[in-house]
């Protein structure tokens, strides 16, 4: 378990995706830098706080805790390296899972003015999704209106946030597998509200509070459930029934979806209520239109991170690229205008920004950049608001130097859209032929890469080595966030693929017409894989921990991860990680983590920087797996 090596700056290092190399050349040629410069630039990082045993949770330190050959060293407080390494993996587990449940909060407003008829902007566009959602929760839909079977669904949505009592969050209660239910509260770690559990982590972490390495990683685990199978689930939920559910969708991906003679806008962020409204106002014909009338030939509209998925998975919106990719697009000197709700946008994007014409419009009250446009968003206005940003964009048309314009003439096919449902569709109604294909041995397993990118390591080399490796061995990979755009760029992400394939998964996804990794949508939809791997235990009447399952992040570098890590390895999944967490510095907090997990849990962490070994590895849980179900190997 050794951390990555800092990846050279050498621009042969720097990334596996054509256009990413010429366009790192470019901006550092200009003298623009960008995120690979500034992590060189950070070497060495603090052992320290590689290690995760600096203490700042109160004024007399910061601590350091250094083991010596006498002993581990105390804070001033007392705390030992065991304490201070739990305490900050809780910290980081709590504002993953702020980060994301606050998201699922921010559509839950918009779903309540919907459902209370205070705005026009939106509607209910599956119905279907919308009822089976009610479903679940126990809400009686006999004679009743789509908008008051909403009405009813915020109601109980509302209380996951702030509850008081301890009964399991709702959608826990309504969705999570029954055996894992069962072992979780044996356990003590069902959750209870999602503002509750986050809030409660920060107070056990506060200085003079819980010191017990094992009880602070406990209550991480019930905060992460509290994501996972709550505030990512009501995102994913929610998105569905405003925007529709994804069905099989096809698009392009990479840098070259820019075009040179159109007006270029990025959407980048997380939060499709905003990036939604954008690509319905850039097509509209007067728009287009306002565009002609400054010259370009038309509007285009793509995708960044997380929002970029959002809008392929519902509209076909191409994505231009992943996290460290995201100065590159403005490197380009095609872009008019990159629109940002939250989360993983970096501040560096307005320093890159002033070197050419393209304007950084924030949207967020909770995320304001310095220097960058801010353009409030309010769902009220989405309409108005969304017109009015895409016009800054037009006008700004005009700005462009075009002798500084350099799109790399690069992109790849892709096919999308694989939720549940049109997984579902595609077998004919029912999951029954996968969990047959995979008894059979035809599909040896089920592997989800997940998971940001990380300068650490070489840009998209893990996510595309360890899905080649996995697929090569019919493994059939599924994934969510900036593994799906680095296999879209690929190539991985088309049917052809399948000829990558070994031969199981090859005839299968030629019979299909489908490609051997299917894109299940942003970093929140990692709640769509929890309910994949649902609903195959439940057929088998088995826990999640028994099926030939697993996870990797080769690549993570967000608080998100590592809270949708633990509440996988806490649903039953072993877990890869390709980049070390902070928490070496303590034996038994990383014991913990990788060991006794899987005697509680039923999942572990396995912490691999290479991704060839990473997945021999991961190939021997799956065969594991499948003689203890005794499946042939």
């Amino acid at each position: 378990m050794s951390n990555p090596s800092p990846v050279k700056s050498g621009t042969e290092d720097v990334s596996i995706i054509e256009g990413v190399r010429d366009l790192y050349e470019k901006a550092k040629k200009s003298g623009i830098e960008t995120v690979w410069d500034r992590f060189q630039r950070q070497q060495p990082q603090c052992k320290m706080g590689i290690l995760g045993v600096c203490c700042r949770n109160c004024a007399m330190g910061p601590c350091r805790v250094i083991p010596t050959s006498h002993g581990t060293r105390a804070g001033v407080c007392g705390a030992t390296a065991d304490t201070i390494v739990a305490r900050n993996l809780l910290r980081m587990i709590a504002a993953g899972a702020a980060a994301h449940s606050d998201h699922a909060r921010d559509i839950l407003f918009v779903v309540r003015a919907v459902a209370e008829g205070k705005t026009h902007a939106y509607e209910i566009r599956d119905r279907a999704k919308l009822r089976w959602i009610a479903e679940r929760l126990g809400v009686d839909t006999e004679g009743k209106s789509d908008t008051e079977i909403l009405r009813d669904i915020v109601r109980v949505l509302e209380r996951e946030f702030g509850k008081q009592d301890d009964e399991p969050l709702a959608l826990v209660k309504a969705l999570a597998p029954r055996k894992r239910m069962e072992l979780w509260s044996k356990l003590g770690v069902v959750p209870r509200s999602i503002d509750r559990e986050i809030c409660e982590a920060l107070h056990r972490t506060h200085i003079g509070v819980d010191a017990d390495p094992f009880s602070l990683i406990a209550h991480g685990v019930r905060t992460a459930l509290a994501d996972g199978w709550s505030g990512s689930m009501m995102a994913t939920l929610l998105s569905d029934v405003l925007f529709g559910t994804p069905r099989v969708i096809r698009s392009r991906a990479n840098l070259g979806v820019l075009k040179e003679d159109y007006v270029n806008i990025v959407v980048h962020g997380h939060n499709p209520v905003l990036s939604m409204k954008i690509v319905e106002a850039a097509m509209s014909d007067d728009m287009q239109k306002l565009a002609q009338e400054h010259g370009a030939r038309g509007i285009n509209v793509v995708g960044m991170c997380c929002t970029g998925n959002e809008v392929l998975m519902r509209l076909g919106v191409p994505p231009a690229g992943n996290f460290l990719m995201q100065e590159l697009a403005i490197a380009t000197g095609a872009v008019e205008a990159m629109i940002v709700d939250y989360q993983c946008v970096m501040p560096s994007l307005v320093k890159v920004a002033e070197c050419y014409h393209t304007k950084i419009v924030t949207t967020e009250k909770k995320m304001k950049i310095p220097g960058a446009l801010h353009v409030e968003f309010e769902f009220e206005r989405a309409d108005e608001v969304a017109r009015e940003i895409v016009r800054i964009a037009v006008e700004n048309y005009s700005r462009r130097s075009k002798v500084r314009v350099s799109i790399p003439n690069i992109t790849s096919e892709l096919v999308a859209g694989f939720s549940v449902e049109a997984i579902v569709e595609i077998l004919g109604g029912s999951l029954k032929p996968l969990l047959d294909l995979l008894r059979e041995g035809t599909i040896k397993g089920v592997v989800a890469i997940v998971g940001c990118n990380n300068p650490k390591v070489k840009h998209c080399n893990s996510h595309v080595t360890l899905t080649r490796k996995l697929i090569k061995n019919d493994v059939l990979v599924v994934g969510t966030g900036c593994w799906a755009i680095a296999a879209a760029m690929s190539g991985l992400l088309r049917p052809e693929a399948a000829r990558e394939a070994g031969p199981g998964l090859r005839q299968v996804c030629e019979e299909l017409k489908i490609p051997p990794c299917l894109h299940m949508g942003s970093c929140v939809d990692c709640s769509r894989i929890l309910l994949l791997l649902r609903e195959l235990a439940e057929m088998m009447n088995v826990d999640i921990s028994d099926l030939p399952v697993a996870g990797s992040a080769p690549e993570w570098m967000s608080e998100k991860a590592v809270s949708i890590g633990t509440y996988f390895v806490a649903s039953g999944v072993f877990v890869h990680l390709g980049v070390a967490p902070p928490v070496l510095g303590s034996q038994a907090v990383t014991s913990i983590l990788t060991e006794e997990a899987e005697k509680l849990l039923g999942g572990r962490f396995y912490i691999e920087e290479n991704p060839e070994i990473a997945a021999e590895v991961i190939l021997q849980v799956i065969e594991e797996k499948r003689k203890r179900l005794g499946w042939p190997t």
